[in-house]
Order: C-alpha cells, then structure tokens, then sequence
C-alpha cells in the first residue's frame, strides 16, 4: 500500500461513512414522523424507544442501503477525481489501469467483510429488537399479533418416521393443546399418542404433556396406556413452532441453518425463502466489491456532465441490479430455481459487466 492506495481508500471510506450516517439521521427523522402518534401511546419514555426500537432499526436501514451507499459514495468521489484530471496524471505517471483499481479492491472487500459479518450476526439481533416493538405496540394487526393471542393449529414432522399435530398452540404462554403424535412403519401406524394439553416447562427445559392416552400397535395386539402428565424431551423447542414469516430475518446464521434443518426433517413448505436468505448473506458481501469496482470504473472517466452523469448511470446500474435479483427471487420461491442460484444470479451477471467495463475502459 503506496500514498496513492491510502489517498484513493481514505476518500473511499470517508466518503461512505459520512453518506450512511447523513442517510441514517434522516431515516430516523422520517421514521420519527410517522410513528409519533404510536411512540405517544405506548408511554414509553424516550430512552426505553431508542434501546427497544431505534437500536434494531438502525443496524436494519443501514444494511438494507449498505451495497448502494458504497455504489455512490465512489462514483461521487472517483468522479470528482476524474473531473479534477486527477486520474489522467495518476494513469499518465505510469501507473497502470489494473494497479489504479488496487485500492478500490482493497476497500471493497473490507466494506463487504464488514456487512458479512453484520448480516450473520448483528442485523438479526437487531431486527429481533426491531420486529419485537413493531408486533407489540405498533403493528397491532399483524400475523404475529394475532398468533399471540389467538393461537393458531401446527402440523409438522418430528423425525423420519413421526408425526404430530398442535391445536391452538399459544406462542406467548407456551402451551397448546389437543396434541396427537403417531408413527409410522412400512406405511402402518405403529404408535399413537393424545394429551390433551402441552406446554413447555422452563425449568426442565422439556414439555410437559397432561391427560395422555397411549396406543402402541403390534400385529396382534394393541396395548393402551393413560397417564395425568409426563415430561418428554421432544427435538423441537418453542422457538420453532413460531410462524412469523420475518423469522427468517431474525435469526442469525447459525440459527438460520439449524431452522432449515429441522424444517427440511419436517417437510415443510415454503424452505426456498430460508435457503435462499442463507446463501444471500454471503452474495451481498460479494455484491459490495462487484459494485465497488463498477462505480470506479465507470467513473473514472472524464464526461461532460461530470458527476450527474456518472451518478445517473449509477442508478440505471443500481435498479437493473435490483430487478435482477427481484426476479431470481420470484423464480425460486415460486419455481423451481435452486436458492444458491437465485442469490448468485445478480452477481454472475454484474461480474460480466465488470468485464465488458474494463475492457472499454480508456487506459
């Protein structure tokens, strides 16, 4: 790394930071604006809003904008180089094109490393903190409102062989009940289980069933069992028998894959948009590079209009992009695009892009 690396990556960060900050004050502002009135009724003082809401909202914003904010934060300050003639003497020196670039990989990939390990971590926590205050005092129709309070009826796999069903299954009391469970062997039910009430016991970190009837199927005989309660450490926990379909945006990455585990043991419908969530995590990090060099490229050449046209072009860039991977999206969740696929498309079709930049670009 040479003055030139550290002139062009100061720029490139400096440049970032600030635009994401300004953007974020003025998120805040207008988010401020619109739920006033619902801030007003939860009586909740100005400190309890900004550590129960504000803490996850931000961290949401600022990764959902990150890859397009570091898209015009260096087209605006390569471009203001290029119309500066300040390109035309780094390249006139002796420098080559491919070793101007240098410092825009170096930033890329540090500006990626960093929403990789916010998207695996932090922005799920934060859309926890965030998804928590919307559901309890702002969206008071939501689905997960409603499955609070009204509870709602769950059928799932438990293993390769067992199924169960919850009738009116609470999430916030954790409790639910009629359950069934029954098995299967070569197509016949060899066991067959009802409680009429389960919930899970905090203490023993198990659930506890009440008023079970038991029926184990042999061949010849049929042998039935009542019990007033007993615990059983069933291989699913509250936390997955909630139907929320933002789940997916709160759990971290590691969550996330164990979800798509146990909903796959399940057969569950409705898995694409998980997996295609957990292959996005990493495609976005790769998209902030791929954007990075892009804007630099385009850029970097000296147009009359100077940054209005390069910011233009930007966004054409941008909203392709976006359309790109709206419809990979659309195609895995409705088809039968594979999830690694649908998140990689926009970033197979930006790295030709890439190419065809670079080769026309003026050296």
């Amino acid at each position: 790394m040479k003055k030139l690396d550290w002139y062009i990556l100061r720029k490139l960060l400096t440049t970032f930071f600030f635009a994401i900050f300004l953007f974020a004050v003025i998120a805040i502002v207008v988010d401020v604006s619109e739920k006033t009135d619902d801030f007003v009724k939860s009586q909740l003082g100005f400190t309890r809003i900004i550590t129960q809401y504000y803490f996850g909202f931000i961290p949401h914003i600022i990764a959902l904008l990150f890859p397009l904010f570091v898209f015009i934060a260096v087209i605006f300050f390569t471009s203001k180089m290029a119309g500066n003639a300040e390109i035309i003497a780094i390249l006139a020196s002796g420098t080559s094109y491919s070793r101007w670039l240098r410092p825009y990989w170096v930033g890329g990939i540090f500006l990626g490393l960093l929403l990789w390990l916010a998207n695996q971590y932090v922005v799920p926590k934060a859309n926890v903190i965030r998804g928590n205050f919307e559901a309890r005092y702002i969206d008071a129709n939501s689905s997960y409102d409603a499955l609070l309070q009204k509870g709602s009826t769950l059928y799932f796999r438990v293993d390769s062989f067992t199924y169960a069903g919850i009738y009116m299954y609470d999430t916030l009391n954790k409790r639910g009940g009629p359950l069934f469970v029954y098995t299967l062997k070569d197509q016949k039910a060899t066991y067959n289980m009802r409680a009429d009430q389960i919930l899970w016991d905090t203490a023993q970190k198990k659930w506890k069933l009440e008023g079970i009837l038991e029926r184990k199927i042999e061949p010849m005989r049929e042998k039935v069992e009542q019990a007033l309660n007993r615990h059983i450490a069933y291989d699913f926990r509250p936390q997955d028998l909630v139907r929320d379909k933002y789940t997916k945006d709160k759990l971290t990455t590691p969550q996330l894959i164990r979800q798509i585990r146990i909903e796959e043991l399940r057969g569950s419908e409705g898995l694409n948009a998980l997996k295609v969530e957990r292959y996005r995590r990493d495609a976005t990090a790769v998209t902030v590079l791929l954007l990075t060099l892009i804007g630099g490229i385009v850029a970097g050449r000296k147009v009359r209009g100077g940054s209005g046209v390069h910011l233009a072009l930007g966004f054409v860039m941008a909203a392709l992009f976006i359309i790109t991977d709206r419809f990979s999206t659309v195609f895995t969740t409705k088809g039968n695009l594979h999830p690694m696929v649908a998140a990689w498309i926009p970033n197979f079709v930006f790295v030709w892009v890439i190419v065809y930049l670079y080769r026309k670009a003026p050296k």
